[in-house]
């Protein structure tokens, strides 16, 4: 099923223990996008300026990643320059410049209108939920976010909390945005503002899905090859609603793989910079790498009396 994802398309400058890049395709919406395109058909949300380079476009298009919703509009897109250092947890922000990612003002195309799959991905939460009261009649919402709207939007980040079937927080916004230091307490405070479900990214140590009546943890994938961290959690999400949005079904079974899809995609997205890791990417590698998440959580019940 189509599935829209909304969120920053981005050029950005980056710095790891292993290179440096300049002018990189990045942006929540690119790197969830790309990701869910590998399940299902996506139809982008977003906007760059008039200096986004044209073979960026063309490997979009290569994705078959709808780009109606991609507006170009007159000055510079938006740019992120950072760095990583050994821990490659923590991005170390060295500039932002919003530029026409100011005066995005998202009015979705009338073929987006209809979609029933829906994934905000990191913005601000005023735009997402413009872009939610535009789609007629959504099966599936999911939304993610960041400190910065934590701090200064709340009001706005709760009615999208309120307005979510599954909300993705990390763990340091999780205990932010409620306030408490426990994250079983935090995710039951986030399902009672309205969420049906919440998902907490740890990172290297895996996510943690919680529903009223289920909790279920992940595990991440043991990586050796760890070059540029950033787009994972977007990634993550993208692999997970793409693969709900392709097997129709949120049952809990439904989403404990769409979870371990997640992280699968996100582990490959970290193996190199930018997208250039998912850019060669092949479906019999994700379906190999599935059944290897899969071996590392197997084990047997004890045996009767053992205790």
């Amino acid at each position: 099923m189509p599935l829209i994802v909304a969120g920053s398309v981005a050029l950005d400058d980056l710095a790891t223990p292993f290179g440096e890049r300049k002018n990189l395709l990045g942006g929540s919406a690119v790197h969830a996008g790309v990701s869910a395109s590998f399940f299902t058909p996506v139809k982008l949300v977003g906007v760059v300026g008039e200096d986004f380079p044209r073979e960026h476009v063309d490997f979009l298009k290569q994705r078959k990643i709808d780009i109606e919703g991609l507006k170009v509009i007159k000055g510079k897109t938006f740019h992120w320059e950072g760095y990583y250092e050994y821990d490659m947890n923590q991005a170390h922000t060295v500039k932002t410049d919003l530029n026409v990612l100011s005066q995005f003002d998202p009015e979705l195309p009338e073929s987006y209108r209809k979609s029933k799959y829906v994934f905000l991905a990191n913005l601000d939460p005023e735009l997402q939920l413009r872009i939610l009261d535009q789609v007629a009649a959504p099966k599936l919402v999911v939304a993610d976010t960041m400190n910065y709207w934590i701090e200064n939007k709340k009001d706005a980040l709760e009615e999208v909390v309120r307005r979510s079937d599954i909300m993705l927080f990390n763990d340091t916004e999780a205990r932010e945005f409620t306030k408490v230091p426990n994250l079983i307490v935090a995710a039951k405070k986030i399902l009672d503002m309205g969420a049906k479900n919440v998902i907490i990214k740890k990172g290297e140590h895996g996510a943690l899905l919680f529903s009223k009546d289920l909790h279920f943890s992940a595990p991440s994938f043991p990586q050796e090859d760890l070059i540029d961290p950033t787009g994972a959690g977007d990634s993550f999400a993208g692999g997970l609603i793409g693969y709900l949005a392709k097997c129709g079904g949120t049952r809990t079974e439904d989403l404990k793989k769409a979870i371990i899809i997640g992280s699968v995609m996100a582990s490959f997205n970290v193996e190199d910079f930018s997208l250039d890791s998912l850019r060669k990417l092949r479906n019999d590698q994700i379906t190999k790498r599935y059944s290897m998440f899969r071996r590392f959580v197997e084990f047997e019940e004890l045996p009767d009396n053992y205790i």
